[in-house]
């Protein structure tokens, strides 16, 4: 290896562990604690220019930041060659007590029977009388965990070892299904008249550090001739996003689809796929994020909850390696969260919380939202009302949304009801 790489890495290693060195071990949850931060200037391009309209914004700025996030944080979304094919698996036409058809559909992207593929399950209302709009997001157990029926296969790939959801030797039993239920009300969503959609986003690869290997990454990178990735390649985020937008792709050819209504949303590790999906692919009509915390929608530069060294500590395979330098100098990172919701600009934006996620930092997701509202003015859309979170279980917003739910980290059916109620009030 030439000298100057050598020196060059030498030097990003003594970086990244300098900033884990200077991170505090334990994390702050006092308000009181928190230690003041500037934010990156949302609308001010590199050169100096300040935006007032929006074509400044989206000629150069939103490259920008976009250029700024894949580099720093979730890594650059290669370009490859793939062909999308679809094959229905089965079909149930009387699903979740009739009110839904149920269709699992193979998506696979290469001739390569062994290469990565997606299986994605499909509820499509059927009181609809037209194309109705669909919500669709990762889960976290396979599609026997969304709905207890027997019917729904149990997922062959690899899982967390989590023994309350039935998980055993990092495989899905019986004892998985319908485990994760609470978190996919379908009825409700139905009723309301979307269809939901979702894959298992190990499917794409597998959520431990080693996973990169057996998923898309370490399948694009063998049929390179590479052994390892470049320090702003893409992390597992960026992966797991990938597949989000083809399996829009697909849900756009369904003739009982609104494919102008096609939105992306996701909880914890998944509600940062949602808003990394949402800001590389405009396509999406809206994005939600619930409890997505750090690397999602909460400040980086908050010194409360989960830092930047609590996640590149333990899941540094989620983001690019570049990530690591800024443990303990997240001011140093040219972007903050603020501006990747923006990036949702002008969709509609809604930012979930919990009051008792004290690692996602509540207050700091809010305040995020907040700033990302002069994008959303440039298109003549309001923010947040407030520059103070709203009370717990209390709405706000209109083009930007929020709520901070009574409660621990997870998604409920309050969750999806304020999701679809503020879907309801969009033009």
């Amino acid at each position: 290896m030439p000298a100057r790489h050598l020196l060059r890495l030498a030097a990003f290693v003594l970086t990244a562990a300098a900033g884990l060195a200077a991170q505090p071990t334990e994390r702050n949850i006092d308000e009181s604690k928190v230690r003041p931060y500037t934010l990156p200037e949302l609308l001010v391009t590199r050169d100096g220019r300040r935006i007032s309209d929006v074509a400044l914004w989206r000629d150069v700025r939103r490259a920008e930041l976009l250029e700024d996030f894949a580099v720093s944080t979730y890594g650059r979304t290669p370009v490859f060659p793939f062909k999308l094919r679809a094959e229905v698996v089965t079909t149930r036409r009387d699903a979740v007590d009739g009110l839904a058809t149920r269709t699992i559909v193979q998506l696979r992207f290469f001739d390569d029977p062994a290469a990565p593929q997606i299986s994605l399950l499909l509820y499509v209302p059927n009181a609809a009388r037209g194309p109705v709009p669909a919500l669709v997001g990762l889960n976290y157990y396979g599609l026997a965990s969304v709905e207890p029926d027997p019917a729904l296969p149990l997922s062959a790939q690899w899982m967390r070892p989590t023994k309350e959801m039935g998980i055993v030797n990092n495989r899905a039993t019986e004892a998985t299904r319908g485990t994760h239920a609470s978190r996919w009300p379908l009825a409700l969503a139905l009723r309301r008249g979307y269809a939901v959609a979702t894959y298992y986003y190990g499917d794409l690869e597998p959520d431990h550090p080693a996973g990169w290997r057996d998923g898309l990454r370490g399948y694009l990178l063998r049929r390179e001739g590479r052994a390892a990735r470049g320090p702003d390649e893409w992390g597992a985020i960026g992966v797991w996003a990938w597949g989000l937008s083809r399996a829009r792709e697909y849900l756009e050819t369904l003739p009982a689809l609104d494919p102008r209504r096609i939105i992306v949303f996701g909880h914890s590790r998944h509600g940062k796929t949602a808003l990394w999906a949402g800001a590389q692919d405009e396509r999406f009509a809206a994005v939600y994020s619930n409890n997505s915390g750090e690397g999602g929608a909460s400040l980086g530069r908050r010194n409360f909850g989960e830092m930047i060294a609590d996640s590149v500590r333990v899941n540094i395979f989620w983001y690019c390696d570049n990530y690591k330098s800024y443990a303990g100098r997240a001011a140093e990172r040219p972007v903050d969260q603020h501006m990747l919701l923006a990036l949702s600009a002008p969709r509609p934006l809604y930012v979930a919380s919990a009051t008792l996620d004290h690692g996602a930092d509540p207050r700091g997701e809010f305040l995020a939202a907040h700033h990302a509202g002069p994008a959303y003015a440039l298109y003549g859309y309001k923010g947040l009302p407030s520059a103070e979170p709203p009370p717990p279980d209390t709405p706000a917003g209109d083009r930007v949304g929020y709520h901070v739910r009574t409660g621990a980290h997870d998604i409920t059916a309050y969750d999806w009801e304020q999701f679809l109620n503020f879907h309801a009030r969009q033009p």
